[in-house]
């Protein structure tokens, strides 16, 4: 069962975001993601003061099974990154919402976070994915 958790923000893609204080959110994948991606065993992480615009990519991870592309769900600047991910990406599969974050963003726009879905709004995503399956 696909683990979602309370209190985050989640995109299409499979992202989610943790407002951390004011103008900064903290990113990664979910649950749902890291189960279909399988072992994970690398992830090419984003430079601290690189630019993102919003969708375009800005992280790869690599499984046992695939090579995704994960999309910036936000416009903004990198201001953390997880290294402890290039010695542990398996983190990312093991605790996707705790130490499996991969990155800090200083918001561009806060109005785009208006935009994601709640955890019941995803959960119900999840649940429209797998009846087309």
């Amino acid at each position: 069962m696909t683990k979602i958790s309370e209190g985050l923000l989640y995109t299409k893609n499979h992202e989610w975001l943790r407002k951390e204080g004011e103008n900064k959110v903290t990113v990664g994948v979910t649950d749902y993601a890291q189960n279909q991606l399988g072992d994970i065993v690398f992830v090419e992480l984003p430079e601290e003061d690189d630019e993102y615009e919003q969708e375009e990519t800005f992280t790869v991870i690599e499984s046992v099974k695939a090579v995704a592309d994960t999309y910036s769900p936000i416009s903004g600047t990198i201001k953390e990154v997880n290294e402890e991910l290039l010695d542990s990406p398996e983190s990312v599969n093991q605790d996707p919402y705790g130490k499996g974050w991969i990155a800090v963003f200083e918001l561009a726009d806060e109005s785009e976070l208006e935009e994601f879905m709640s955890a019941e709004e995803y959960e119900k995503y999840l649940k429209e994915i797998e009846e087309e399956e």
